[in-house]
């Protein structure tokens, strides 16, 4: 009779006509409730659970996130490119991108590689826009329309500006006082 070479150094392989004989295991069958196996549950957990805080509203979450410079640095620039105005919103570019095909008034310049370049007013504009959408929640289509009432919505956004600065200084005060 021929057996297989078995080449790895292993046992031999049975012969093709001689096959395992396979035991059977038996089923475990439950015929009443009664039978099932019962888990005690401790009444009082030991250990007391920790709820998770309530976290502060996502407004307040992204607007300490901007990382726009004061008017006087923003201007000393005459362009920004998308990565640093990314950056300053701490947003991806593709964001970036998309609000520009979606706003009007977002009109950066291009060079001629086709990088986009970014005016002090074009990152005012998409503070404004990420005001609107981020902070305010406006929908994209809302934020539109919001944008195309034109002057009282700059006159607005900008008290809210200072107003958000003033806070800040009289927060500073306050722990100053502490």
């Amino acid at each position: 009779m021929l057996h297989q070479l078995d080449l790895f150094g292993g046992e031999p392989f049975p012969h093709p006509e001689k096959k395992p004989i396979r035991e059977k295991k038996e089923k475990a069958v439950v015929s009443s409730v009664s039978e099932i196996p019962k888990i005690s549950v401790p009444d009082q957990i030991e250990e007391p659970v920790q709820l998770l805080e309530e976290a502060p509203s996502t407004p307040q979450i992204d607007a300490a996130f901007i990382n726009i410079p004061e008017d006087a640095e923003l201007y000393s620039k005459l362009y920004y490119p998308i990565s640093d105005v990314a950056k300053m919103f701490n947003v991806n570019i593709s964001l970036i991108r998309f609000w520009e095909k979606e706003f009007d008034i977002l009109k950066p310049r291009k060079n001629r590689k086709g990088d986009r370049l970014f005016r002090p007013e074009d990152v005012k504009n998409l503070k404004l826009i990420y005001f609107l959408l981020k902070e305010k929640r406006y929908t994209i289509e809302g934020a539109k329309t919001f944008l195309k009432k034109g002057k009282k919505v700059n006159e607005q956004f900008e008290t809210i500006e200072l107003l958000k600065n003033i806070k800040e200084m009289l927060l500073e005060l306050k722990a100053g006082l502490s």
